[in-house]
């Protein structure tokens, strides 16, 4: 009877925590009511590619992505590879100032980042990256200056403050927030707390710039609007939740 009731148990808490994980799936990829009334919209519905292409075409890449679960994926490079598969992609649109948030989920010493304010005239993919990044298995993590290649980072200009390692780890969701307000001022942020915080075309941005690996480029980031770019890196790594609300 005792062993009855105990398989009955354990039966009841498969169906709870299986009937949970589809309600959870449920709400991924979707406005809240709330979200809607501020203005909030969905850059990635889930299941279709509709809004993005391949920075270097009008079309979304053939392969080296997958729209999976609920996840819009970038599949691994061969072993031993940093090759990207399918190459960077980019919005369809161009933003101004917004207010964009996201979550990700990166494989074991996986690199990639989100760029914005990305022009990509003549094949080029330039702009400001927020860096993705597992900072304990991949060596990009100790490059740069004082780990302005770490996670979170605006790459190889501004150091995030350090999360926790745990926080960071491999195979973990984590959210990051991106806002670019009228006044320049743009804040990083990773799980709900400010990494990154800077004035864009301010003096010190300048002299960021100047000391960076984009000191040669004529006219850097000077434009007020651009693409978003989510880069593929050779590396695995899931993105969900993409929304954003523009500012005025």
């Amino acid at each position: 009877m005792q062993f009855t009731k105990l398989k009955a148990l354990i039966l009841l808490l498969l169906l709870c925590d299986n009937a949970m994980g589809q309600d959870k799936s449920l709400t991924q990829n979707k406005l809240t009511n709330k979200e809607v009334k501020k203005g909030y919209q969905l850059l990635f519905d889930g299941e279709t590619s509709n809004g993005w292409r391949s920075v270097s075409k009008t079309t979304f890449p053939n392969n080296g992505w997958e729209i999976k679960n609920g996840e819009l994926r970038i599949l691994p490079a061969a072993k031993n590879s940093h090759v990207a598969n399918g190459g960077d992609i980019v919005t369809q649109r161009k933003f101004k100032y917004f207010d964009l948030t996201l979550d990700y989920k990166i494989a074991p010493g996986g690199n990639s980042g989100l760029k914005y304010f990305v022009t990509n005239e003549k094949g080029a993919s330039l702009g400001l990256e927020f860096q993705i990044l597992d900072d304990v298995l991949n060596d990009d993590a100790k490059a740069g200056v004082n780990g302005n290649h770490t996670s979170s980072s605006l790459y190889d200009m501004i150091t995030a403050k350090k999360a926790k390692a745990k926080e960071l780890a491999a195979g973990n969701w984590n959210n990051i927030r991106l806002v670019v307000y009228p006044n320049k001022r743009i804040v990083h942020y990773l799980n709900g707390k400010i990494v990154v915080d800077y004035i864009k075309g301010s003096p010190k941005f300048t002299a960021l710039i100047a000391k960076s690996k984009y000191s040669k480029i004529p006219n850097f980031v000077t434009n007020n609007e651009g693409h978003l770019l989510l880069q593929d890196h050779g590396s695995e790594i899931s993105f969900r939740n993409i929304k954003i609300k523009e500012l005025n």
